[in-house]
């Protein structure tokens, strides 16, 4: 779904410090814990009137702050009447607009959220025995809301892009999920030819940013509280016409405005700090899929891949 809006981001990196907002899914829905209005979204646009999809273009393109509007100024935006916007936040299984917005409004917080907002799981005089069980929990919260929220067409879209042999694949991130994109990268560099990592620090990637076009793909990680650099580069890219896969958390960077295709992952932890084990998960299935797709000419090329390490370690 191209078209939709929204480290100083990840984990510690700059941005505002609110108060955490607590990660629920809203008022009077049974849509679950944590499940963002972007993700409801998703769940139901294939079953929209022409009308509600008009709606929900307008949402994602500006998220959330589209939602914060009255419901006759989205209605406004979206071209459709205020009664088919209540309609269409019904759909989505809110009791109604106030409760709707009462949602985006603890999603802006929860976007913002850092170290020193986000309360851990466990105290100072928390055995060992309570960590690991708080860590196995967590973690596999995680793993399945991710998994189970998975936009599973632009999962296969990303993985088109990627294995498009006329695509050259750029990888990148910011002060922390830089770690998803290398840990993407040394893979497929493994799978394809054409692809690279870019590690430029700002105001010295000049070639990368004037060679970006049509032919590129990039892979962009950003996780709140979303990077500036990261967000203008993404914003570059697709500017000169590179498409764009994000992996990001379900408040969505202000990336996916102008992204392709956005993958969105959990990123709770036991800690104060945002964890990357659903991301890197979602990055491992991803690999797979890759893998799967090209098939033998992979295979043909980790073989070759194979031999020169063999040979680098006989020298």
């Amino acid at each position: 779904m191209a078209g939709r809006a929204a480290e100083h981001s990840e984990h510690t990196e700059g941005g505002t410090d609110p108060e955490p907002a607590e990660r629920g899914a809203g008022p009077g829905t049974d849509a679950g814990p944590g499940v963002t209005v972007a993700e409801r979204v998703r769940r139901v646009e294939g079953g929209l009137s022409p009308a509600e999809r008009k709606i929900a273009r307008a949402l994602t393109a500006n998220y959330p702050a589209a939602g914060l509007e009255s419901a006759s100024g989205l209605a406004s935006q979206a071209g459709v009447s205020a009664p088919t916007v209540v309609r269409f936040v019904a759909r989505l299984g809110f009791d109604g607009y106030r409760h709707f917005q009462q949602s985006l409004r603890e999603e802006v917080q929860a976007r913002h959220a850092s170290p020193l907002t986000l309360a851990p799981v466990i105290g100072a005089d928390s055995p060992t025995s309570e960590l690991v069980e708080a860590a196995q929990q967590v973690s596999s919260a995680t793993l399945s809301q991710t998994f189970t929220a998975l936009p599973e067409q632009e999962f296969d879209q990303a993985v088109g892009l990627i294995c498009d042999p006329a695509k050259r694949i750029a990888c990148f991130g910011g002060r922390f999920s830089q770690l998803l994109a290398e840990y993407l990268d040394l893979h497929l560099r493994l799978l394809r030819p054409g692809t690279l990592l870019h590690t430029a620090a700002p105001g010295r990637d000049a070639g990368f940013r004037l060679d970006l076009s049509r032919r590129d793909v990039c892979v962009i990680f950003d996780f709140r509280r979303y990077q500036d650099d990261t967000v203008r580069l993404a914003r570059h890219a697709h500017e000169r016409g590179a498409k764009v896969v994000l992996f990001t958390d379900p408040w969505l960077s202000p990336v996916a405005e102008f992204a392709d295709v956005v993958l969105p992952a959990r990123v709770e932890a036991p800690s104060p700090f945002d964890s990357i084990v659903a991301p890197l998960a979602l990055v491992d299935a991803l690999v797979a899929a890759v893998h799967a797709r090209l098939g033998a000419a992979a295979d043909e090329r980790m073989r070759a891949a194979e031999e020169e390490w063999s040979g680098e370690a006989g020298v």
